[in-house]
């Protein structure tokens, strides 16, 4: 039998244009992120909420700051999980897998940010731990990039990474679209 388990990953207001680090486009995927957790919560799916604490002289994600604190529209609601990480991938160092473990979880619906990293890195070693992984490209945000002297647009990072997860990682779908496989 298949369990589902939604990852709401990162979604504080460090992300937001008053916090340290906005994402392009953040306020989309929030309302997203938000019908997907509805829904989630209304077919009984098991929603589980990643919240990144850095150490205290980090620059980011800074412990008892308003940037740790969940986004107004995906706040965890009672009774949910939330696995609290310092690293960029939510398995390392947490509960998640353990977490996932005791809810049987095999399929796994991935939300929130940032795509090239806590996204990236999720997807991945779930699909090593054989997780059947489905992201949800519009419901995902990142920023601009630079490398090399070469600016890389927020919208291209995204579409590389979503290009590389559906290449070999996950299946990548849109909100409307998974919504009305739900």
């Amino acid at each position: 039998m298949k369990t589902t388990a939604l990852l709401v990953i990162d979604l504080q207001n460090e992300y937001l244009a008053s916090g340290k680090l906005a994402l392009s486009g953040i306020e989309q995927v929030a309302s997203n992120a938000q019908k997907i957790i509805d829904q989630a919560r209304q077919q009984g799916v098991h929603v589980i909420h990643v919240q990144h604490v850095a150490t205290a002289d980090s620059a980011i994600f800074v412990p008892d700051s308003a940037g740790i604190d969940f986004q107004d529209p995906v706040k965890p609601k009672a009774g949910e999980a939330v696995v609290v990480k310092q690293q960029i991938n939510a398995f390392l160092n947490t509960s998640l897998k353990e977490t996932l473990d005791r809810h049987q979880v095999s399929d796994l619906v991935v939300i929130g940010a940032t795509s090239h990293m806590c996204i990236d890195a999720v997807v991945r070693a779930a699909a090593d731990f054989s997780y059947k992984v489905t992201v949800i490209h519009d419901a995902c945000a990142t920023l601009d990039l630079q490398f090399n002297g070469i600016q890389v647009p927020a919208a291209q990072v995204h579409a590389t990474m979503m290009a590389a997860f559906e290449f070999a990682y996950a299946q990548v779908m849109s909100t409307q679209d998974f919504l009305s496989q739900l």
